[in-house]
């Protein structure tokens, strides 16, 4: 039997970091890239997200939970429907980054890494700045606890790796993601689920 070329399965790449790490900006790019070479992409921006989908909540943990729950439940439908889903969010919290990544499946953990004092120094939002003038409260990294990803795929330390390099360590982990998807459906229709490699059944089913 001759296999059929399959399409890319959908994914989510999820970033998480402190508020002026580099998410938007290194979601933007990577966003601009895939649409530049013909891919289903969306973006999905903690800010954007939280002003059109969660205006009613606010900072507090559980509206934070709240937030992070209704962000993943649309990439759930994108990344199902075969769309490569960029997340930029701060997504403090370490076990609900968990639930997300089982309740999606395809799933990529990016951790973008500055140091709070980088961040202040940055300061996009003037977000700490506010803090610090005791302007704002349940501010992540400040008032509130940060939890590091454990074993993320991809770790972006933007205090000494530009942009664009960031940007190409995300593509190249997308390029890979897909590549080792297709070839798997790729055996499963030539062979059915059965030749799989244990480690990607998940990702063919």
């Amino acid at each position: 039997m001759i296999a059929a070329r399959a399409c890319p399965p959908g994914l989510t790449v999820w970033l998480t970091g402190l508020s002026s790490a580099g998410k938007t900006t290194i979601s933007r790019s990577v966003h601009e890239a895939l649409q530049a070479r013909g891919e289903r992409g969306e973006w999905l921006d903690g800010d954007a997200m939280r002003l059109c989908l969660s205006a009613g909540l606010g900072f507090t943990k559980n509206d934070r939970a709240e937030n992070i729950r209704r962000i993943g439940f649309v990439a759930e439908l994108l990344t199902r429907n075969g769309v490569i889903v960029l997340v930029s969010a701060i997504s403090p919290d370490r076990a609900l980054r968990d639930e997300m990544r089982r309740r999606i499946g395809n799933f990529v953990e990016v951790y973008v890494h500055a140091p709070l004092e980088i961040c202040e120094q940055r300061d996009v939002k003037g977000i700490y700045h506010r803090a610090r003038m005791r302007q704002l409260q349940h501010v992540t990294g400040l008032d509130d606890p940060y939890e590091p990803p454990l074993a993320p795929e991809i770790v972006c330390p933007t205090y000494i790796e530009a942009p664009e390099d960031s940007v190409a360590r995300v593509l190249a982990a997308v390029d890979a993601w897909q590549k080792a998807a297709i070839e798997s459906n790729d055996i499963e229709a030539v062979r059915g689920p059965e030749a799989l490699p244990p480690t990607m059944t998940a990702v063919a089913s």
